[in-house]
């Protein structure tokens, strides 16, 4: 969503106050040398292609959110298993806070490539639309961590305690728990407001982000720490989540006897098969940004970052990047890793493979059976 922009040369900058005393001398002599290290920079205005990009990735994110978003209300309409509809309460959920998370940012995002972005001279300061679009960023990145982290520990415990999930786990506390999810990720992002913390345009001018680069303070570091933390905690969590889940059930069917029934049902495995595509997605997009942000915060404080500072700030673009993708690749989890998908692809690599007499073979077709029988036999 975020593409790279540039500046013109000739954009001014902000002096140093000069003094009329002898140290006035010393401040004129570093604002020239700060001048004449700017010439040797070549800044460029962002083009139409970069508004392009911008407008290409929001359609494309919007399409995935609204098609996943059908598919997940059809199923939830029609789903009677009370553990199943949980699962798809936190997935609707999920997939509507994506949507959001894509159009809001998105459509500042645009404002600010439309308009020229930020000049040089605000980047590493902010105003009141980079105070809501760096809130927004925070916000909308630890919703999803949360969320994943929340439906891999309920698919663990309906999978390796399914009594207790069942006296435990309801539509009104799931609905609860998501709404402590929304005000806990609402607390984080509201921080700056309250002086703890601060948000400033980020390099190229296009974004905004927790302050990380330069001047950075003592409760930027521990902002930026509490944001990363906390993601980094949501994913280790999921992590092991999903790895017990998927465990239990490999074991309940290793150790099913054949032609007896099943233990580990069909939609047990569907929801750990999209936990585990969630959580993958949700490493790979926001781990750079969680992770380069905390090192370049580190940096900043403590002065090491020095002439590394284009370094990071490349760190950066690309970390935030990377994060926008989670938006639009979350929703193709549940559209492409359904029963009915799972099944096809199961039967083709069963028959390019011949494993029928394999220990494979335990893992029928009836592992993932649709709603309608017929489909089932024409396969």
């Amino acid at each position: 969503m975020l593409a790279l922009s540039h500046y013109n040369s000739s954009a001014p900058l902000l002096l140093p106050h000069v003094a009329n005393d002898s140290g006035g001398k010393v401040e004129v002599r570093a604002a020239v040398e700060g001048l004449s290290h700017h010439e040797n920079l070549t800044f460029e205005e962002p083009t139409a292609g970069g508004a392009f990009i911008v407008i290409l990735s929001m359609t494309l994110g919007i399409i995935s959110n609204i098609v996943a978003l059908f598919i997940l209300v059809n199923a939830y309409s029609l789903q009677r298993r009370r553990s199943k509809a949980t699962f798809l309460l936190f997935a609707t959920s999920l997939v509507i806070t994506d949507s959001i998370g894509h159009v809001i940012p998105g459509a500042l995002v645009l404002r600010l490539y439309l308009s020229g972005a930020a000049r040089p001279q605000y980047v590493n300061s902010s105003d009141g639309m980079c105070q809501f679009l760096g809130g927004s960023m925070v916000f909308f990145g630890l919703c999803p961590l949360f969320m994943g982290c929340a439906m891999a520990a309920e698919r663990c415990l309906g999978v390796t305690k399914p009594l207790l999930h069942s006296s435990l786990v309801t539509k009104t506390r799931a609905k609860i728990c998501l709404s402590v999810i929304w005000l806990a990720a609402l607390s984080v992002a509201l921080l700056p407001c309250f002086q703890l913390g601060s948000y400033t345009y980020q390099e190229p001018g296009t974004w905004c982000f927790i302050k990380v680069l330069s001047d950075t303070k003592e409760v930027d570091v521990a902002f930026v720490v509490l944001f990363s933390g906390l993601g980094l905690t949501s994913l280790a969590v999921a992590l092991v989540c999903n790895t017990i889940s998927g465990l239990t059930l490999v074991l309940a069917r290793l150790r099913r006897q054949p032609g007896s029934h099943h233990s580990a049902k069909s939609h047990d495995i569907e929801m750990v098969v999209q936990l585990v595509g969630i959580m993958v997605t949700s490493c790979i997009c926001w781990s750079p940004l969680l992770i380069f942000g905390l090192m370049s915060a580190i940096h900043s404080y403590t002065g090491t970052i020095g002439h590394s500072l284009s370094y990071y700030e490349t760190l950066m673009v690309m970390g935030v990047r990377l994060a926008t993708w989670n938006q639009i690749l979350d929703p193709w989890v549940y559209i492409l890793l359904r029963r009915t998908v799972l099944r096809k692809i199961y039967l083709i690599a069963k028959c390019q493979a011949g494993l029928r007499g394999t220990i494979l073979g335990r893992w029928e077709p009836s592992s993932f059976p649709s709603s309608e029988k017929n489909d089932v036999d024409q396969v």
